[in-house]
């Protein structure tokens, strides 16, 4: 028996990731969440989807996922949303998901019924080697880092930006 449960220990081991780790102890689970590649699946196939970005604007500027709208953290309002009926499919991102879980909270309580929150956001996104578009609109590869210490997040091989002035 004891054979038999030190592989699958080492197996759950395994899976965990540093990007993991730090979402897992920075979100509550308040909003439901997605992961990647089922995000991937719904951009497909369902066409009204909305996606949110909830970061900065130059962390938008820099790269974002396509046909995002960029809603913003520190300022976000309501009021400023597109047009959205209650009842649409938002799925709302950041760099690792705490502060797409914050707006996912407003949006809940404003009386949006069906809102997720993108597990790992971009550096998730970004570590599969998913697309990215910069704010032209044209294909790239590199992501905003937030500062150092999150940015150490990004896989390696994924170029970087940083911008000091992000600095919480």
């Amino acid at each position: 028996m004891k054979f038999f449960l030190l592989p699958l220990l080492a197996m759950s081991c395994a899976t965990a990731s540093p990007l993991t780790d730090a979402v897992d102890d920075l979100i509550s689970r308040s909003i439901p969440l997605i992961q990647t590649k089922d995000l991937a699946t719904t951009i497909k196939a369902d066409k009204k989807a909305v996606l949110l970005d909830a970061r900065q604007p130059e962390e938008f500027q820099t790269s974002h996922l396509p046909g995002a709208y960029w809603v913003g953290f520190k300022k976000f309002k309501i009021a400023n949303l597109p047009e959205i009926q209650k009842d649409t499919p938002i799925i709302v991102y950041c760099s690792v998901g705490y502060r797409s879980e914050k707006i996912g909270e407003k949006l809940k309580a404003a009386g949006y019924t069906n809102v997720r929150n993108l597990y790992g956001g971009i550096f998730a996104w970004a570590n599969e080697g998913r697309e990215l578009v910069d704010h032209d609109g044209n294909s790239t590869k590199t992501v905003h880092g937030y500062d150092r210490k999150w940015s150490k997040l990004l896989d390696p091989e994924v170029p970087l930006v940083l911008d000091i002035a992000l600095q919480p």
